[in-house]
């Protein structure tokens, strides 16, 4: 008997260390992914009872919660609702939050596991509960720029600061107002949504970090120049074969340069004449020299093909393995399968114009509680080493020349040295062109990297260049951040 009620004592306490251990698990471990899981509908109405915290730049809300009558106690307002739109995202009542109101929502609401002394504070002191406020590294100035210049141009700019990763600009267009999707009245909100989804240019995609991601073009180019110098084999004056089309080894495709002539006069041309004047068939040549797996791994080394976090998630980019010699050969100009972000070719240019050291791309300062206590604080971060400065040096003059005197001149500022590259990217036969800008200012000191990509070549009836389209954009974006 006693044998029996010992098995059966042994069995209830192994079911209560099983309880005790699933439900640590489940309160200190699990807390914050069960509360930004967006099928936890439970959560998202709990947050509308606490006055979410705002999301700031330069100390002032882009959005915020006011108080309301209706039953959950508070509206999600948004201050200049489109224009921050690719950074703040939309808070719905019944849905899942995107932008940093969806990366940052558990700190936001208050439900985070850093902030549960705050919400035992406010139960002891009967105040009523508060998110933390999110300060973001946007530069209003920045912002409005890049807004203004983008015009009706379906694309996107972004603007960061080589030496930190800080983001200081992010605008995608078509846009929305955030304000229509975070209404309490559920049937116009649905129906704004709906809308949105079917609308033309599909607004609701933030193109500055994902969607149907382009091909980079020549704005590739400078990638291939460090993965040829970063060979040891290789300087910028090394001879490349000029041809005036170069027909792909076992295949019938044929490569042409834009001009549809040579990369100038004679024989060969170096590498750094032909990235400034952006000639294709140099480069190919240089593809199938270099090899598949050498590209790749120098993408890799800008960020091509790795996940990133800014906080809110990015689609990566694409280098994929190429093993056949005609597709490296198509893939060293930025076209067949490879694919970008604007941050990733923003990216590239500001690892180039930091001495060949990325940083990790970051949005958001610091997030602080209901008192302004600190709750987390952003400092720069190595992303990797791309390149070493000597090559770094070597591939930021020659997108300095590339401006001054190559294929990128519609980026000239009066008085500042100005680094870039250029790309007109094939989207197939009959499609329009993608247009890239990528590049940096002042390039004696740069303080700004900035990538523009518009697409369906600059709109109906328009098959523009990326000289002719993308560049003036960046050019207004930096000539705004260089006044100020």
């Amino acid at each position: 008997m006693n044998r029996e009620i010992k098995r059966v004592s042994m069995v209830v306490l192994v079911m209560f260390i099983a309880l005790m251990v699933s439900t640590s698990i489940l309160q200190v471990f699990q807390a914050d992914s069960l509360s930004t899981d967006a099928r936890n509908s439970r959560t998202l109405y709990d947050s509308y009872s606490a006055q979410r915290g705002a999301i700031l730049v330069a100390n002032q809300p882009v959005a915020q919660s006011v108080p309301t009558k209706d039953v959950y106690k508070f509206q999600r307002v948004y201050s200049n609702g489109p224009l921050y739109s690719s950074v703040t995202g939309f808070f719905p009542l019944d849905g899942a939050p995107t932008g940093l109101e969806g990366a940052l929502n558990t700190q936001l609401s208050g439900s985070s596991n850093s902030q549960f002394f705050d919400r035992v504070n406010a139960i002891l002191t009967g105040k009523n509960p508060q998110g933390a406020s999110v300060e973001t590294t946007i530069d209003p100035v920045a912002q409005k720029a890049a807004y203004d210049a983008l015009g009706n141009y379906q694309g996107a700019v972004v603007l960061m600061e080589p030496k930190t990763g800080r983001i200081l600009a992010m605008v995608s267009k078509p846009d929305f107002d955030p304000n229509a999707l975070a209404g309490h009245d559920t049937t116009k909100v649905d129906a704004t949504y709906k809308a949105l989804l079917a609308a033309p240019g599909d607004p609701l995609i933030n193109r500055t970090i994902g969607g149907n991601l382009n091909p980079p073009g020549s704005t590739f180019k400078p990638v291939m120049s460090s993965a040829a110098f970063g060979t040891g084999k290789y300087t910028k004056d090394s001879q490349l074969p000029n041809l005036q089309a170069l027909t792909l080894p076992g295949s019938s495709t044929v490569v042409h340069n834009d001009t549809f002539t040579t990369c100038g006069p004679g024989a060969t041309v170096s590498i750094a004449t032909a990235q400034i004047l952006s000639c294709n068939i140099p480069f190919a040549e240089l593809g199938m020299q270099l090899g598949g797996q050498t590209i790749k791994d120098q993408a890799e080394k800008y960020g091509f093909n790795k996940e990133l976090s800014i906080p809110v998630k990015v689609e990566p980019s694409v280098y994929p393995v190429y093993t056949d010699p005609a597709q490296v050969a198509q893939s060293s100009f930025g076209q067949l399968d490879d694919r970008a972000t604007p941050l990733q070719m923003a990216m590239v240019s500001a690892g180039i114009a930091n001495g060949g050291v990325v940083m990790y791309p970051n949005m958001v300062d610091s997030i602080r509680s209901a008192n302004l206590q600190p709750i987390q604080s952003f400092t720069p971060q190595i992303l990797d080493t791309a390149t070493s400065p000597e090559n770094a040096a070597t591939i930021k003059q020659m997108m300095v020349d590339g401006v001054n005197h190559g294929v990128a001149t519609n980026a000239r500022i009066d008085g500042v040295s100005v680094g870039g590259k250029t790309g007109t990217a094939q989207n197939g036969e009959g499609e329009p062109y993608t247009l890239w800008f990528t590049g940096f200012a002042p390039a004696d000191n740069p303080r700004f990297a900035v990538a523009v990509v518009v697409e369906n070549g600059g709109g109906q009836g328009q098959n523009g260049t990326g000289n002719s389209i993308a560049a003036p954009i960046a050019k207004k974006v930096l000539e705004a951040v260089l006044n100020k």
